[in-house]
């Protein structure tokens, strides 16, 4: 059975000063999302699916997609903020695009195999992509969807606040509930998150499992990402000039409703990424660790 990469790079690294996506790690001046392109073809990912802006389209095909198209298939698809269903119209003064439940819907039309979604500028580990890869491979099911968890204090930067998906999962190795949080930060004294109805930061347990957005889905949870996203935008209390409609909101509600189980795979690597220019060090410090151990050429 084929599998597709998703991958939502069409952020705009507004905490990070630039299109971060792009930015080197590498000794070879390699992307992070160009190692997780490497994990993922090892795995045994037969296509990338790059969800992008439009505007970046010439500068990211010339700083990475050219280089990968000489090593799988891939399709190009484009995050528009006007790409929403029939009936509903964008706001006057909404600015940015709907998020990353939106940008996961951009590609619907792309995509045709049980697919992995990976955020472009996140170090997933050659593991992770195994584990989704085998379990993609396996599922004959419908609704049979996975996510790889991470321990949240392993996600958390010293320089700012982070969005985090708080996982709640069963005996069974289920998740059972996944609320997002848009802001976690360390503090003096513990973890907390900033309760947005409450407007107070309220504690969270440094050990709680998260999402970072490396989901395995099969076709079909396009047709019910799509039915979440109108019940989103036909919701007259919330503000629809700055809201986003985020993955994890419309795999709750599947959660929730009992029409979809998500198995939580455990991966042993360790996830890095960049929030703020200052993380950067730290991951370029890691990558260049691993490719000295041989996990990596020194050139990919």
């Amino acid at each position: 059975m084929k599998t597709t990469l998703v991958v939502m790079a069409a952020g705009m690294g507004s905490r990070y000063g630039g299109l971060k996506q792009m930015d080197s790690f590498g000794p070879g001046g390699e992307s992070i999302l160009e190692y997780s392109i490497y994990d993922a073809k090892l795995a045994g990912f037969d296509e990338v699916v790059f969800i992008i802006k439009k505007e970046h389209e010439e500068l990211f095909k010339e700083k990475i997609g050219r280089k990968i198209e000489e090593r799988m298939a891939v399709q190009y698809v484009f995050q528009d903020i006007h790409d929403i269903p029939a009936g509903f119209q964008v706001p006057e003064n909404r600015i940015k695009p709907w998020g990353t439940g939106h940008a996961v819907y951009s590609a619907r039309n792309a995509v045709k195999n049980p697919f992995c979604v990976i955020n472009a500028d996140d170090y997933y580990g050659k593991e992770a992509f195994q584990l989704i890869h085998d379990y993609l491979s396996e599922q004959k099911e419908p609704y049979r969807y996975c996510m790889v968890g991470y321990i949240l204090k392993n996600t958390l930067t010293e320089h700012g606040h982070v969005a985090r998906g708080i996982c709640t999962i069963n005996e069974s190795g289920y998740l059972t509930r996944i609320v997002e949080r848009t802001k976690i930060q360390v503090f003096y004294d513990g973890t907390k998150y900033y309760d947005e109805k409450t407007s107070d930061w309220t504690e969270v347990d440094p050990m709680s499992i998260v999402s970072m957005n490396m989901w395995g889905f099969t076709p079909e949870f396009f047709d019910k990402l799509k039915e979440q996203f109108v019940l989103f935008l036909s919701d007259e209390d919330r503000n629809l000039e700055t809201a986003e409609f985020y993955l994890p909101f419309a795999v709750d509600e599947l959660l929730s409703s009992g029409t979809a189980k998500v198995r939580v795979l455990k991966s042993k690597d360790l996830w890095y990424g960049v929030t703020y220019a200052e993380d950067k060090p730290r991951v370029k410090e890691a990558i260049l660790k691993m490719v000295r151990e041989g996990k990596y050429p020194e050139k990919l």
